[in-house]
């Protein structure tokens, strides 16, 4: 089936009609529900948040692996008029916290094992807590089922969490018509259809992770979530239920291209999709050489706007290292700091524009207006554009080359992660009187952490060690810590972060 990517924009939890009613639609260890049952149940879960006392434009936040109530909650919150705040499962307590505060979620959905690291104080005072070992039950069947909404497709309906180079992560606002517009131009690139099966691996949390479900269900395909403990539980995974599309992140794919692939698993696979970095180029030859049956898509995007870029496929092995072309309902400007068009390779910052812009950040004017800013004059869309900060260079062939991130974050194993929040957990612990977090080049990584710090007392690698193990998740760990008795410091006083990375880099 080929999809036309239809530019009228429609409430999110319509996803769920899309697919014809008797098709597998979701799998799950409670079994399988049809595109029919999935409607029924998004119904259900929307009434029993209603049925909670929850009202139009409330947050409603899920911290859960990937389960049936996790997989529901985007569209049963988008049907009931709530707005969704999907936690990564990985986070720890005092993440969880500050985007609970954040948000002002009134309710927060999780399992009695992460609730237990939930103080009252971790919670706003009107946020409730449901159990759903205990409670998921109940919420099924606590309210009327409520039908197709009408909800309005500009209306708020998601705010996902990602760092920003300085402070706590931050919420990016997402309307029901910039997923659903995400899920179109996703599925019309890939070319999804009612016959594909997605393994969902990625975290929920994250932008495409969420597409997974968002494309598939809207091609009319069927989701199967996993959450894996080893690369060789996604081998067997993909050959158990004959998968035809699978995604991942860089690190990921270095492990995957390292198993061993049955015949039947590797026969099964159409498409292979790659974000949250860029693929070496001995990794995109791997993959071609495993999967030669496979179309592997490179893709570039920012949560901000959810996704920006793809290669056709057919262009992967002469040019491994692009990032491509604007993907359906994206506009994608190369512009230079006069905010006029560079030339064809000639370094410019990378802006999109289009319906795909998200709606600024949660309840934070100041970063909002430094990232979301009106679009260039040569914009054809106009209005308010996302300035990336990334720098990329457009060929002769249109073709974009990503050159580098002009601002501080670091990301590894496909998270970006904010260096201000690892200096202050480092400074938490009482072991730090000071810290400087840096992202290095790493092959596997993509970048790994290392932290230059300056102790306080005795035992401070211990003690340090300790706090970041019982305080951040693992893809936050620093692979390396350099204890200074003093850090360098630039004239204004400031600790200079740009020698650091120098000698890091040296």
């Amino acid at each position: 089936m080929h999809i036309d990517p239809d530019p009228t924009p429609r409430p999110l939890d319509h996803l769920a009609l899309m697919g014809r009613r008797d098709a597998p639609a979701l799998s799950q260890r409670g079994g399988v529900l049809n595109h029919g049952m999935l409607d029924q149940m998004v119904g259900k879960v929307a009434g029993g948040l209603r049925a909670l006392g929850m009202a139009r434009g409330d947050r409603v936040a899920s911290w859960l692996p990937k389960n049936l109530l996790a997989c529901l909650m985007p569209l049963a919150a988008a049907r009931a008029g709530l707005v969704h705040v999907s936690i990564n499962p990985m986070l720890k307590h005092g993440q969880v916290a500050h985007i609970l505060a954040d948000s002002g979620a009134q309710l927060l959905v999780t399992g009695r094992g992460r609730a237990d690291t939930i103080e009252q104080q971790d919670r706003p005072a009107d946020c409730r807590l449901l159990i759903e070992e205990d409670e998921a039950g109940a919420l099924f069947e606590a309210g009327a089922p409520l039908p197709p909404s009408s909800n309005d497709p500009s209306e708020l309906v998601s705010i996902l969490y990602t760092s920003g180079s300085t402070g706590r992560p931050k919420g990016v606002m997402l309307s029901h018509a910039n997923l659903w517009l995400g899920a179109v131009s996703v599925a019309a690139y890939l070319g999804l259809a009612a016959d594909d099966r997605t393994l969902a691996v990625l975290p929920l949390s994250f932008d495409y992770g969420q597409n997974q479900l968002l494309s598939t269900w809207y091609a009319g395909g069927c989701v199967y979530p996993l959450d894996y403990l080893t690369p060789r539980d996604v081998v067997r995974a993909v050959g158990r239920h004959g998968i035809t599309t699978l995604a991942g992140v860089p690190p990921l794919w270095i492990q995957l291209a390292e198993s061993d692939w049955p015949a039947e698993s590797v026969a099964s696979l159409r498409r292979l999709t790659n974000t949250g970095g860029r693929m070496s180029v001995p990794l995109v030859r791997r993959l071609r050489a495993l999967f030669p049956e496979a179309r592997l898509f490179s893709m570039y995007g920012l949560t901000e706007a959810f996704r920006s870029t793809f290669l056709d496929p057919m262009l992967i092995d002469d040019h491994p290292d692009s990032i491509g072309k604007a993907i359906p309902f994206a506009e994608i400007l190369v512009v230079r700091p006069d905010g006029s068009i560079a030339g064809a390779d000639e370094p410019g910052e990378l802006v999109h524009a289009g319906p795909l812009v998200a709606q600024g950040y949660w309840r934070d004017a100041e970063r909002t207006a430094l990232r979301f800013r009106p679009a260039p004059p040569a914009s054809s869309y106009g209005g308010t554009a996302v300035w990336s900060g990334d720098t990329v260079v457009r060929d002769g062939e249109g073709l974009l080359r990503f050159v580098g991130r002009d601002d501080e974050m670091i990301k590894s194993s496909g998270n970006r992660i904010s260096p201000t929040e690892i200096e202050e957990a480092a400074v938490a612990s009482g072991a730090v009187a000071e810290a400087v977090a840096l992202g290095i080049p790493d092959d596997r990584l993509g970048q790994s952490i290392l932290l230059y710090a300056r102790p306080t007392g005795e035992s401070a690698e211990a003690r340090l060690a300790e706090w970041f193990r019982r305080n951040l998740p693992g893809f936050m760990q620093p692979a390396k810590v350099i204890w200074r008795d003093e850090l360098p410091r630039n004239a204004n006083g400031k600790l200079d972060r740009a020698a650091l990375k120098r000698e890091a880099e040296a």
